[in-house]
Formats: C-alpha cells, sequence, structure tokens
C-alpha cells in the first residue's frame, strides 16, 4: 500500500485485504462519501445525515478506522466526550498488475505552504495567522508582503488575490499533462461571522481564469477540527476542500463542470512555471472574501495541493 500526501492511495489487491474490507460495504461507502463532501462530523451527525442506528455507524467507523481510510480524535462534547471522524483519502485505485506502486508515478504532487507566495494583491478587511499567534497587524494589506508571512496557516482578505509558483514538473519530465488539479481549503470572509455569505472564489492558471466557485459561508458555527484554541470562535473555523480539476475536455470543481477552460488553453508546455492565482475578480456577483486555510487550521490539515497527472510514463526520466 502507499499513500501520497494522505489524500492519494493506491492498493495493491492482494496486499491490502484489510483496506478492501473497509470499502466492501454500502454502508461504510455511503460514510466515506459523507466525510469526503461535508468534512469531519461526529458519530451522531453521521448517524443522524444517513438515517442510521448509531450503534451501526459506530461499527462501520472501526472498520473504517482500522482500514485506515478515517481518521477519528476524541474531543469533549457538551455532555462526556465525542468521536469526530475525517477522511483520509480522496482518490483509491486498487492495482491488480505485479508492479510496484512506488514505481510507477503516474502523477506528480507538491504541497506548496500558503504563505509561500509569490505575488499578492488584497484589500481589508485582511490578515495572516500562524498556529501560534497573528501575524503582524490586521488589516493591513502592506504587511502581506512580510517575511513572517511564510509562517501563514490561515489567511484572509475581503477583495484580491494572492498568487503562487509551482514547478511545472511535467514540462521538466518532457512528459505529457493529462489532467492538472489543486486542493486547497476555502471559506467566504465576513466581519464576525454569518453562515449564510456566499463569495464567488476565483482561480486563475498563468493568468487564464478557469473558472469560479461559490463559498456558501464562512463556516463559523464551530470550531475546525486542527484550528488552534486561541482562535477566536467568532471568526471563520473551517471551510470546504475544493478540487480544481482542469483536463482537456474543460475546467470542473468537485467534479461538477464549471466552466471550457481546457489544459491546451494554459498551453503548461509553455511555462517553466505554474503560477496559481486564487481570490475574488473584481466582476465578482458575490464578493464574499475568501478564507485560505493551511496546515493547523481548519478540518483538513493540508496546505494548497497541486496535482499534475501525467498521459505517458516518462519511464527512465522519472
Amino acid at each position: 500500500m502507499s499513500t501520497f500526501k494522505r489524500k492519494f492511495l493506491t492498493l495493491v489487491a492482494e496486499e491490502s485485504s484489510e483496506t478492501l474490507r473497509g470499502i466492501a460495504s454500502p454502508g461504510r461507502i455511503r460514510i466515506l462519501k459523507l466525510l469526503r463532501a461535508q468534512g469531519p462530523l461526529n458519530v451522531n451527525e453521521i448517524s443522524d445525515a444517513l438515517d442510521l442506528p448509531q450503534s451501526t455507524i459506530a461499527t462501520h467507523v472501526q472498520v473504517l478506522e482500522r482500514a485506515g481510510l478515517i481518521e477519528t480524535e476524541t474531543i469533549k462534547a457538551s455532555k462526556g466526550q465525542q468521536k469526530v471522524c475525517s477522511i483520509r483519502y480522496d482518490e483509491i485505485i486498487i492495482r491488480f498488475d505485479d508492479e510496484d506502486p512506488l514505481k510507477s508515478k503516474d502523477h506528480i504532487e507538491v504541497s506548496m505552504p500558503i504563505g509561500l507566495y509569490t505575488s499578492c494583491d488584497v484589500s481589508a478587511p485582511c490578515g495572516l495567522c500562524s498556529t501560534e499567534s497573528v501575524l503582524g497587524v490586521l488589516d493591513v494589506p502592506d504587511l502581506f508582503l512580510d517575511p513572517h508571512r511564510m509562517n501563514a496557516s490561515l489567511i484572509w482578505f475581503r477583495r484580491g488575490f494572492v498568487e503562487y509558483k509551482f514547478p511545472n514538473n511535467g514540462k521538466v519530465l518532457g512528459a505529457k499533462i493529462d489532467r492538472l488539479e489543486f486542493v486547497m481549503e476555502l471559506s467566504s470572509e465576513v466581519p464576525g461571522t454569518s453562515l449564510d455569505w456566499p463569495s464567488e472564489i476565483s482561480l486563475w492558471i498563468n493568468n487564464v481564469k478557469v473558472g469560479s466557485w461559490i463559498s456558501p459561508s464562512d463556516f463559523g458555527d464551530k470550531r475546525g477540527l486542527y484550528t488552534p484554541h486561541w482562535w477566536k470562535l467568532e471568526g471563520s473555523q473551517y471551510g470546504k476542500l475544493v478540487t480544481w480539476q482542469i483536463t482537456r475536455s474543460g475546467t470542473s470543481v468537485n467534479d461538477v463542470q464549471i466552466s471550457d477552460v481546457t489544459l491546451d488553453k494554459l498551453e503548461l508546455d509553455k511555462h517553466h512555471g505554474i503560477r496559481l492565482r486564487i481570490g475574488i475578480d473584481d466582476t465578482a456577483r458575490h464578493p464574499g472574501g475568501i478564507n485560505i486555510f493551511g496546515r493547523g487550521f481548519g478540518n483538513y490539515d493540508q496546505d494548497i495541493v497541486m496535482r499534475i497527472h501525467l498521459k505517458e510514463q516518462p519511464g527512465a526520466k522519472m
């Protein structure tokens, strides 16, 4: 069994009986799909959402935990303790050949800390914080260029963008890119908190706008699974895990097509880097701000992940 940044799992069929048992149940598959869509939930919440007895959910959770398909954390509740479950992987591939999956690299993955943006243009309210404290002074856009931004685990602003430069490893390897993905945890941004606060968040790649996703809320209703306890409860606590995928047929967000921008329009073979810009477009119909969650904040302990899927095996160059 081989993992790639906890979100991508490749199984060798004859060596993964315990994990395969974990997904060999319609009930457990429903739980995995629910956690993938909703984020971390406790046993009671899963039971209510799927309309199944808590005892049944608890049994399924034990199997999924043993199989390594979910993570659980026991936290304090109003009465006693509760077990919060979160999914570990977005994709699972089962191999039936004898090839070592560690040598079969049909994709490349890069994790970018959210504070390592190369350029920005933001407007207040805005700010950055690490897992330990607020970085600098709030609502001062010029401080987004402070070197301490490298320690950021949460970034927020009302208008504008931050831009990151990823290596174009597909070009370096001389391999044709079949699919490009970016995965990040996002939410709207509102002073205080509001569960009904839509925001149109847009993504650009190499200056090409690939599309927008509407965040429904700033998600300040409960503390994020990884959000530090010093962070005020009146602010955004977590976001949705959003997967932007650009293929040769168009662009989708969380498997829903949002535009006809294709890989060909990005002309990746002409660029040594892949510039990712995320933010609020000036023409947005719902300019409700943005929160970008990194490691140590929100419901997913990850930074911005870029995944390049290769069309052909580059062989020895890998």
